[in-house]
């Protein structure tokens, strides 16, 4: 029986063990059997490596940035196919049944944009799923951003741009698409669980991120005042003013929310241009 293309999982964690345990069950789960699971781990104090090994994954310890563990795991991964996850998701049952699908009946598919729900326990969190779900349930050009590659294609580009942590999750699927390949879309959903307490935690994040987004907006001739760099340009909020109008306390919590970010991203940037060599 042909169990299809190796796919390769990579996992990329710091302190996961409260959602770990879900995510790997998830990926076990998949119709699509064929797959490995790789966990690149960045100095965990807690139980994420132990719960991982638990559960017959394969685990590594290397840091100190996301893009830096997720180019690990993709040079020690096997697979034809690469997926890089978080560890805050959980997959549907067929998400990689389908990728792999879609990717195999068209060879110019570089890559595969999974849709995403957000779910959330707490105000804030449900204030960052309201705003999600904005790009995620019908997708957004603009803010859509690939976990699935074919691995000759993901190091032709070059892989994940190590000097950037924050918008590697854009500037990577950015240049493939610029190397001309295709992106393709699945309908199986992603669950990515929000875990904000304050808005202000969220707006620290931001801030960090940005200090070294200037690399990346210089990369793809971006420019700073645009609707991928200012939250209130984006189009998609517009178009579904009737959603906002319907949900007045989620609406008023991501204005707030978004303000914080835009602010102190934008102290972010400057910071890294003056800073940041």
């Amino acid at each position: 029986m042909n169990k299809g293309p190796l796919v390769s999982v990579v996992v990329t964690t710091k302190n996961e063990e409260e959602v770990i345990g879900r995510l790997i069950q998830s990926v076990k789960a998949q119709t699509f059997k064929n797959r490995e699971i790789i966990l690149v781990d960045n100095n965990s104090t807690d139980k994420t490596l132990f719960i991982a090994r638990k559960m017959n994954v394969k685990a590594y310890t290397v840091g100190p940035e996301r893009s830096i563990q997720r180019n690990f795991g993709a040079k020690v991964a096997k697979g034809k196919y690469l997926f890089i996850l978080d560890a805050d998701m959980e997959l549907t049952s067929k998400v990689i049944s389908e990728c792999v699908q879609l990717a195999e009946s068209d060879k110019k598919i570089g890559e595969i944009v999974i849709p995403e729900q957000s779910l959330a326990s707490n105000y804030w969190g449900k204030v960052k799923a309201f705003e999600r779900a904005f790009y995620n349930d019908k997708g957004d050009e603009l803010t859509d951003a690939a976990r699935f590659f074919r691995r000759d294609v993901f190091f032709k580009a070059g892989c994940y741009d190590e000097t950037i942590t924050g918008p590697e999750d854009w500037d990577l699927p950015e240049t493939i698409k610029e190397l001309g390949y295709k992106v393709g879309r699945i309908k199986s959903k992603i669950y990515h669980y929000e875990r904000i307490n304050s808005p202000f935690e969220i707006a620290y994040k931001k801030f960090y991120y940005a200090i070294c987004a200037y690399r990346y907006l210089k990369k793809h001739k971006i420019s700073l005042v645009s609707s991928k760099t200012i939250f209130f340009l984006r189009p998609v909020f517009y178009k579904n003013w009737k959603k906002l109008l319907s949900h007045p306390l989620l609406s008023l919590g991501m204005i707030v929310m978004l303000t914080l970010e835009q602010v102190w991203g934008m102290i972010g940037y400057f910071y890294g241009r003056i800073f940041n060599k």
